[in-house]
């Protein structure tokens, strides 16, 4: 009797989709807009934002100078967010504040809009065009609304995409030091550690400077070793000072005894 019951059940829930799904698409095809705009507030209500999306963008332009546009281009730009479609959103937010600059709903559009230019920021790996212009919308809605419910949220988002920034930059700083290419490594990690001082990173471009400044001066020719193991050193000494809990400890450690090492036999021979 169970078995029978599943299985009706199964059946009036496929036969339910097939009908919902069916009254949707002649929805789509309509001439009836006021049905169609009654129907995309409620797809937007029941969170189903693709349905909804699909529909406020077929109803946007018939309402375009009538006393609902204002609500229909504000949940039409939501709905696209909600469907992980940020480019299109960004520019429908950025219509709606443009269109309706008094209204309620202007101080969250600029935010969303914002927002979804931090969406498109890419991974660190890749170019950080978009980066640097989500930073830049989010500034500006710092700017703008410097005392909205959002400013914590829009800072934080901001710091999170510097981060990223500084990390592509320590990459580019380390990749030096994986070739083997020491001066440069030293070069490019103390202009990172000077250009970014608060970053997360601090602490890693600090053991890749004196990793990088400890096997050049290993490999120098006898007039310059002595004085890039001085210097090398003292970088280990940063090191440890800042952060003595390093999770780099043994490794700088060990090559921090070479150094001593290769200082006491260059005072021996001379």
């Amino acid at each position: 009797m169970k078995s029978k019951t599943l299985k009706y059940s199964f059946f009036f829930l496929v036969f339910f989709l097939i009908v919902s799904c069916n009254d949707y698409q002649k929805l789509l095809r309509s001439e009836d807009v006021a049905e169609k705009y009654k129907a995309a507030e409620e797809y937007y209500e029941n969170e189903e934002w693709r349905k909804a999306a699909n529909l406020f963008e077929q109803i946007t332009p018939k309402y375009r100078g009538r006393p609902q546009a204002e609500r229909v281009t504000f949940f039409y730009a939501n709905s696209l967010l909600n469907t992980k479609n940020y480019v299109l959103a960004a520019f429908k937010f950025e219509e709606f504040v443009k269109a309706y600059p008094m209204s309620q709903k202007a101080e969250e559009a600029a935010f969303l809009g914002a927002y979804c230019h931090y969406h498109q920021s890419p991974t660190f790996t890749l170019t950080q065009e978009k980066t640097d212009e989500a930073i830049e919308k989010l500034q500006q809605f710092i700017n703008y609304y410097p005392y909205s419910e959002k400013l914590s949220e829009a800072s934080d988002l901001v710091q999170d995409l510097r981060i990223k920034k500084e990390k592509k930059a320590f990459e580019i700083a380390k990749q030096y030091n994986k070739i083997r290419d020491y001066k440069s490594a030293i070069i490019a990690l103390n202009s990172f550690i000077s250009d970014y001082p608060g970053t997360p990173y601090r602490e890693d471009a600090i053991y890749f400077l004196f990793d990088s400044s400890y096997k050049l001066a290993v490999n120098s020719i006898p007039s310059k070793r002595i004085e890039r193991l001085n210097d090398a050193k003292k970088l280990y000494s940063e090191l440890i000072n800042d952060y003595p809990k390093t999770s780099y400890l043994d490794e700088a450690q060990k090559k921090n005894n070479e150094i001593d090492k290769e200082i006491t036999i260059f005072a021996g021979t001379n």
